[in-house]
C-alpha cells in the first residue's frame, strides 16, 4: 500500500512537470531555443541512466554507449524517412535494434572486465561509426536528412519511461543480483548467481534505453551524421555518471541536466567553451569526489526525520 501511495504521488509530480511545460510552451513562454534546451536535457537523461543500469548498478565499464545511440537514431530515421513509417514506430524499432546489437556484443565481451571491457565496447562503438560512414544508403560522411518529429511530450515520454523501468529494475531481485556482482563478482558466481547472465541482461536493457534516446535525437535535427556519434560523445554520457555518482540514478539525472545546462550556456563562448568546461568539472571532481550524489538517492534526503529502524 505504502508503495503503491509513492509510486502515484510520483506519476501526480510528473504530470504536472509535463503539464506545466507544455502550458509554458503553447503559450509562448518558452521559446524555440529552450524548448530545443529541454528535449536535449531529456535525451541526455535518457542516456545517462541507461548507462547507469551498465556501470552504476552492475559495475561494467563500458565506453561505447554512443554506438546504441546511433543504432537507434539511424534505424529510426531509415524507418521514417525511407520506408515512410510512422514515428513512434520507428521509437520502438529503433530500440530494440539497438537492444539487438547491445546483445550481439554483450555475450562475447561481457566474458571480459575492466579496460579489457571497456576497450571492447569503445570498439564496437568505433566499428558503428565507421558502418554508417560508408554506407551510401545512410548519406555517408555527408550524414542523412531527417524529418523534425521530435517534440516535447515525446522526450518527457521517454525520460519518464528509461527512469520507471530502470528504477524498478534495480529495487528488483534482479537488480539486487546485478548488484551484488558490481561489489563483488567473484562471491556473487560462488553464491549461485548466473553473473554473465545479469550483466547481459543490463547490458541490453542499457542499449535498449539508448537507442531510444538515440531515436528522438536524429528527429530532433533535421541531419545526423557518424562524426556526431564518435568516442567523443560516449566519453560525455560516462561524465554524466560519473560526475552524478557512480550506483546513483538520481545523481545521473541532476549531474545530466546541470551539463546540459552548463553546455548550453557555454555555447555563446566557442573560443573557451571547452576549458570552462573541463574547470566545472575539475572543480566539482575535488569537491566531490565521489560524485555529486555519491551512492545516495535523491529520496534518501529526505528521510533524516525518519524515526525508528533497526535498532
Amino acid at each position: 500500500m505504502k508503495k503503491s501511495k509513492v509510486f502515484w504521488g510520483y506519476a501526480v509530480i510528473a504530470l504536472v512537470i509535463y503539464a506545466v511545460v507544455q502550458l509554458l510552451i503553447t503559450t509562448g513562454v518558452i521559446d524555440i531555443y529552450y524548448k530545443n534546451m529541454l528535449i536535449t536535457m531529456c535525451i541526455n537523461i535518457m542516456l545517462a541512466v541507461s548507462l547507469h543500469i551498465v556501470i552504476g548498478v552492475t559495475g561494467q565499464f563500458s565506453i561505447g554507449h554512443a554506438g546504441f545511440l546511433a543504432v537507434g537514431a539511424y534505424i529510426s530515421a531509415i524507418i521514417t524517412t525511407k520506408l515512410m513509417l510512422p514515428f513512434p514506430l520507428a521509437i520502438l524499432l529503433g530500440a530494440v535494434a539497438a537492444a539487438i546489437a547491445g546483445l550481439i556484443v554483450g555475450i562475447p565481451t561481457l566474458r571480459l572486465k575492466g579496460d579489457y571491457l571497456a576497450i571492447a565496447t569503445l570498439g564496437f562503438a568505433e566499428i558503428i561509426r565507421i558502418i554508417f560512414l560508408n554506407t551510401d544508403y545512410v548519406g555517408g560522411a555527408a550524414g542523412m536528412q531527417v524529418k523534425y518529429l521530435s517534440n516535447w511530450t515525446y522526450a518527457f515520454v521517454g525520460v519518464v519511461l528509461t527512469i520507471l523501468v530502470i528504477s524498478n529494475f534495480t529495487n528488483s531481485r534482479h537488480g539486487r543480483a546485478c548488484i551484488s556482482i558490481r561489489e563483488d563478482e567473484v562471491a556473487a558466481d560462488a553464491m549461485g548467481i548466473n553473473t554473465t547472465y545479469y550483466k547481459v541482461v543490463a547490458f541490453v536493457i542499457g542499449s535498449f534505453f539508448a537507442g531510444l534516446a538515440g531515436a528522438i535525437f536524429a528527429h530532433n535535427f533535421y541531419i545526423i551524421q557518424p562524426t556526431t556519434f564518435g568516442f567523443l560523445k560516449s566519453f560525455d554520457i560516462l561524465i554524466y555518471v560519473v560526475l552524478g555518482g557512480l550506483g546513483s540514478l538520481s545523481g545521473s539525472v541532476i549531474a545530466a541536466i546541470f551539463l546540459t545546462v552548463v553546455s548550453a550556456y557555454l555555447a555563446n563562448f566557442p573560443e573557451t567553451r571547452m576549458i570552462i568546461y573541463s574547470l566545472v568539472l575539475i572543480i566539482v571532481m575535488l569537491y566531490r569526489p565521489t560524485g555529486l550524489m555519491g551512492t545516495k538517492e535523491i529520496t534518501d534526503l529526505f528521510k533524516f526525520g525518519k524515526k525508528g529502524g533497526t535498532k
